[in-house]
């Protein structure tokens, strides 16, 4: 990955970050990374832990960033989840995917914040 996609990255998670606490998320860790892979974003929204990824684009020239998440990705992501949820004893703690869009056009980020975005792969169990 390019520096340049590195450095849109880092800036679309921060102004994901400040989003997600103007809509009154906690943020309760950020760039969370197992030997699985890396979750974005972990917080809270009111009673439900939520697992964020956040997908950011410069442009629409190759789709809008939600078309980034893939199945393999939404896998990736299940996996990531469970070994939280498992490694902080929260099993039973209410949880989703939610995932923030960021499009840099004429220099103002557009978010849009879509919760519930994909369920817990099948394959995974807790």
């Amino acid at each position: 990955m390019s520096k340049e996609n590195l450095n849109l990255g880092k800036a679309g998670e921060e102004d994901a970050v400040r989003f997600l606490k103007n809509k009154g998320y906690k943020l309760l860790r950020q760039n969370y990374k197992t030997k699985l892979g890396e979750i974005d974003i972990v917080a809270q929204d009111k009673e439900t832990l939520c697992f964020i990824e956040v997908k950011t684009r410069s442009s629409f020239i190759f789709g809008h960033p939600s078309e980034a998440l893939t199945q393999a990705k939404q896998r990736k992501l299940s996996q990531v989840a469970l070994f939280f949820l498992k490694e902080h004893n929260l099993i039973k703690k209410k949880a989703r995917f939610d995932v923030v869009t960021v499009a840099y056009s004429e220099d103002k980020p557009q978010l849009e914040l879509i919760k519930n975005a994909f369920e817990l792969d099948k394959k995974f169990t807790y």
